[in-house]
């Protein structure tokens, strides 16, 4: 999982002796004068005082129990105005080297340029403290700046279906391929784990054999599929399955849409119809990880037609760049709820920053 990505950062901050100027001097303290003078003022005989202990910097950290999300370090100790200075030259050097390892990560432009922004931000014009490690300082900043993209890519998904009215109803959309049905049964197995109901819309009338699949899942499951026949009007489906689900006190309604490319405006006329018939209380979309670039423009453009309010990212498991889940909820400024990293109903799990972070930066 992201092995590609991973494998750059570790490289950029193996480079760390790279972006410290080779003979650049301290600058004289009034501190390191006055030591001067009293060597001068001591007599000849008197033994030279012990050289003082070198002092270390650390990163400071937060308790563990407090790093559940992906939130910037507090400032970095070790950087500061005295030590060898970081050469701005090669710097940039480092910067180029890691805006081209995050476009064949598939970022996108934006999140490269915030973090590049942020990796400057902490160290250009900065100072090295004796016996830090200038690596780990590159990292930090990595990370730092990597935290700030995703500190507000996290939604709490479980906690907006229990404080909300019921039925609470949920649209997914996206184009084919991305595994949005079987998103939806990993859904709705998730909610009866936590003790409520639910009815599925098979409101992809659309593609052949979309209705037999949901249903399928719906079996397993044993929870009620609302379906009209292949061809049928999607709207009218959704709507029958929200009055279903309000007549038998089901606490959500899952409704599965029709996935055609973003560029489809029939589809998006369709997607805007049933948005209208049954004012969804939370729009998800469901995007590929593995496609990179190709799932934020999707997710852009179905924020433009219909809103999205929260996003799943398939495929996670099998994503060696990882560049879809650092882009795709900074270009459209929504979260994302959960990644789904297999084929097993178990297999999708919230999404946490501090997770993404740890993995992209595990040895």
């Amino acid at each position: 999982m992201f092995e590609a990505l991973r494998k750059k950062l570790a490289s950029l901050r193996g480079k760390g002796a790279e972006v410290v100027a080779e003979h650049a001097e301290e600058p004289e303290t009034e501190v390191a004068r006055e030591e001067v003078e009293q060597e001068v003022a001591q007599p000849a005989a008197q033994p030279p005082a012990a050289p003082a202990e070198k002092k270390r910097f650390f990163f400071k950290k937060e308790p563990k129990e407090k790093e559940s999300k992906a939130q910037p370090e507090t400032s970095v100790e070790g950087i500061g105005d005295t030590g060898k200075k970081i050469s701005e030259e090669k710097l940039d050097d480092l910067l180029w080297e890691l805006e081209m390892g995050l476009l064949e990560a598939d970022v996108a432009l934006p999140v490269i340029e915030e973090i590049k922004n942020g990796v400057r931000d902490d160290l250009v014009g900065r100072r090295i403290g004796r016996g830090y490690d200038l690596g780990e300082a590159i990292e930090q900043a990595l990370r730092n700046a990597i935290a700030n993209v995703l500190q507000k890519s996290e939604f709490d998904f479980d906690g907006f279906v229990r404080g909300h009215d019921r039925p609470v109803v949920i649209m997914f959309v996206g184009i084919n391929g991305t595994g949005k049905t079987t998103a939806i049964a990993k859904i709705a197995d998730r909610l009866h784990k936590n003790g409520m109901t639910t009815v599925l819309s098979a409101s992809d009338t659309f593609r052949a054999g979309a209705i037999e699949q949901l249903s399928v899942h719906a079996e397993r499951l044993g929870t009620k599929i609302i379906k009209h026949q292949s061809g049928g009007d999607p709207a009218a489906v959704a709507y029958d399955a929200v009055e279903h689900a309000k007549a038998k006190h089901r606490d959500v309604v899952l409704i599965d849409t029709a996935g055609r490319m973003q560029t489809n405006v029939n589809l998006m006329d369709e997607m805007k119809k049933i948005k209208r018939v049954v004012s969804p209380h939370l729009i998800i979309f469901v995007g590929d990880s593995l496609a990179g670039n190709d799932a934020v423009e999707q997710a852009v453009a179905f924020d433009k037609a219909v809103g999205i309010d929260a996003i799943i990212l398939t495929k996670i498991d099998a994503d060696a760049k990882g560049g879809a889940a650092l882009s795709i909820a900074h270009a459209i400024g929504k979260p994302i709820a959960f990644v789904s990293n297999g084929q097993g109903y178990e297999d999708i799990i919230p999404f946490d920053g501090r997770w993404m972070l740890d993995r992209l930066f595990e040895e």
